[in-house]
């Protein structure tokens, strides 16, 4: 279903962003087998932008929505968890750009890996160890956003 934040923004530079009202992802983790954490993440279709890297389910923030709101949306669309399995935990602006365009994570936790459907805009979802998300040919602007993610996530780990 098209929203009404379906688009493109440009920055003066013309450097492209997906989401007329801004984007939003979902950082979800949960604990595995061997005791690790793990998150959720996208193998990007090839015709998607930056197709063929590794990132979050999520996309477009439609004008109506909360940046929570659409992290939720996007990761039922995009692998098929409804919003009732996972506690959101924080939420962060992890990229604005020049034209004001922003990219919000939003940090879940569900309590054991949960079953994924992939859409078309995945090759492959994955559970991944948090400490082995780096080694994979990451979305560059999740690349970037990374480190900070992972200093909120250990702020709010009791684990940690």
């Amino acid at each position: 279903m098209r929203g009404d934040g379906d688009g493109w923004v440009f920055d003066p530079d013309g450097v492209r962003h997906w989401g007329v009202h801004g984007a939003a992802g979902l950082l979800l983790r949960a604990p595995l087998a061997d005791g690790a954490i793990g998150v959720l993440l996208q193998h990007r279709a090839w015709w998607s932008h930056q197709g063929g890297t590794w990132a979050l389910p999520g996309g477009a923030r439609d004008s109506h929505e909360s940046a929570i709101d659409t992290a939720v949306r996007e990761a039922d669309e995009e692998a098929g968890i409804g919003g009732a399995e996972l506690r959101v935990v924080a939420a962060m602006v992890t990229h604005q750009s020049a034209s004001g365009w922003t990219y919000t994570t939003v940090i879940a936790e569900v309590d054991e890996p949960v079953r994924t459907v992939a859409n078309g805009e995945s090759t492959e979802l994955r559970w991944v160890r948090e400490d082995e998300v780096d080694a994979l040919p990451l979305h560059p602007a999740f690349e970037q956003s990374w480190p900070l993610l992972r200093e909120r996530i250990d702020s709010l780990d009791p684990r940690s």
